[in-house]
């Protein structure tokens, strides 16, 4: 009998990985929100208050009409705020929560603007009998900065990429072209119902570029120097592979219902991925781009996706090419033989991406012009919070050059 020795297995710094309560997928399962939210009906007899946080289009076109009406038959009294805007200001953020005060339970139903507003409302609403005075915006900016308690959180996303639903972060625009971050565990949602139905029929440019968006999260969860751990990288691979089959087929076919699933799904898995492993310099270099132009948060990202990628490359080339390994045979590309040629392969595949999709391909095509580059590498260093987990560090200079290239 031959004996082989086993190889030594590396030890694992320690990880914590989490995660919202519980998730639900199915067509047709926002119908059922009345339902879910019976779980957080108060024990007294009193009438429940809800607070269903969305924007004035989706409102105006009837895709909360049997949302509302399973709670309002289900003896619920629903408050609507429907002034979301995306990069949400903290003058949204605060209007939805005077809304919150007083309610037993707070839906986000809508994208990741509506669903950030809503986690920050669901805090700030709560009372904390244990604190002499309520929490603040202020107060909860940063990383963990507080210990919170919120109301009662059901999310419900109308689009596939930001993962907000799955994650304790949300960004709130804090001037003309600042915007913070909240990372706290009181963020995590109770329930979130995945039903891709609400997605059908989405533009092709939203569906580019909140698919897009969804990518950069697995990409950047996978390649995180901090707390990336075997659970990130399994659901960032997921999430790429579910991704790169289906992003075409959504943004060509607004109606194929099994591709917008498997966004929706896939955005999920990303958004739960770097919930645990933190994004990096792609989106650090996006910020500035929403911040001051007022682009969308997945376009931005789309703009600086290969060349912060090639920028990282000498660093994470052979996490580079496992990614390839997961995204390229699923989007129908043949997969190279070696490590170098399949990061060439899969920058290819990400510089025609834009192309492909309809989506402008550089910085100029979006009318940023060339001298204000400088400016925008400068607050890009303000994203410190992000950039710390780049494969690669990441200078004002080199942020520059990154600029200088997607231009």
């Amino acid at each position: 009998m031959t004996v082989t020795a086993s190889v030594p297995m590396p030890t694992l710094p320690p990880f914590l990985f989490q995660s919202v309560r519980r998730i639900e997928v199915g067509a047709g399962c926002a119908a059922r929100l009345a339902e879910v939210a019976a779980e957080f009906r108060p024990g007294d007899d009193r009438r429940p208050t809800a607070l269903l946080v969305t924007d004035a289009f989706l409102r105006r076109s009837g895709l909360l009409t049997p949302a509302l009406a399973g709670l309002e038959a289900a003896g619920w009294d629903v408050r609507i705020y429907d002034g979301v805007t995306p990069d949400p200001s903290e003058a949204v953020v605060l209007a939805a929560t005077e809304l919150a005060r007083g309610a037993d339970l707070v839906i986000g139903f809508g994208g990741g603007s509506s669903m950030d507003t809503a986690k920050v409302a669901a805090v700030l609403g709560c009372p904390d009998p244990a604190l002499p005075q309520p929490l603040t915006l202020a107060q909860l900016y940063g990383v963990e900065s507080v210990r919170a308690q919120r109301l009662p959180l059901i999310q419900v996303p109308t689009t596939a990429g930001t993962g907000s639903e799955v994650t304790r972060i949300s960004i709130v625009t804090t001037g003309e072209s600042t915007k913070a971050g909240i990372v706290n565990r009181a963020l995590l949602a109770d329930h979130v119902l995945l039903d891709a139905t609400l997605t059908l029929g989405l533009p092709p440019a939203v569906t580019a570029a909140t698919g897009i968006d969804a990518m950069v999260h697995a990409i950047e969860a996978y390649t995180s120097v901090h707390r990336k751990n075997p659970l990130s990288d399994l659901l960032a691979r997921e999430a790429l592979a579910r991704l790169g089959g289906a992003l075409m087929a959504a943004v060509e076919r607004g109606s194929d219902a099994a591709a917008r699933e498997q966004m929706l799904i896939g955005a999920m898995l990303a958004g739960m991925a770097f919930e645990n492993a933190p994004v990096a310099a792609v989106h650090a270099l996006a910020y500035p781009l929403g911040g001051v132009y007022h682009l969308p948060h997945g376009l931005s990202n789309a703009l600086v996706l290969p060349q912060v990628l090639r920028f990282n490359r000498v660093a994470a080339e052979a996490l580079y090419a496992e990614l390839a390994a997961v995204l390229l045979p699923a989007a129908g590309v043949a997969l190279p033989d070696g490590a170098a040629a399949r990061c060439d392969a899969l920058l290819t595949w990400l510089d025609g991406l834009c192309a492909r999709t309809g989506l402008p391909a550089r910085l100029r095509d979006c009318d940023i012009p060339r001298d204000a580059l400088p400016e925008l590498a400068r607050q890009a260093m303000g994203q410190q919070r992000l950039l710390q987990n780049n494969p690669r560090p990441v200078g004002e200079a080199d942020a520059l050059a990154i600029y200088e290239a997607a231009w």
